[in-house]
């Protein structure tokens, strides 16, 4: 099983979680970034239909799959930010 890792990280001169190289939104305090973060972890565990998707990969190349709804990754949600 797939398991993916938000980070809580400054960001834009406020909060933002972190998945991979891409930010959330900004929010004004810590706390808003560290709801909005376990709420987008808790969701990516939430079943869905089967589908087909299409994605492109690094060298340019499409493919074409069917996914299953109900396989879905463990999440965390990590605070990489230090108190000053």
């Amino acid at each position: 099983m797939q398991k993916i890792t938000y980070h809580i990280v400054r960001h834009d001169d406020g909060f933002a979680y972190r998945l991979g190289d891409v930010y959330s939104e900004p929010f004004a305090s810590h706390q808003d970034a560290v709801v909005a973060a376990r709420q987008a972890a808790a969701s990516q565990q939430l079943a869905g239909g089967d589908a087909d998707i299409a994605w492109q990969d690094e060298a340019g190349h499409w493919h074409h799959e069917r996914v299953d709804g109900a396989d879905r990754p463990m999440t965390d949600v990590v605070d990489d930010v230090d108190d000053d």
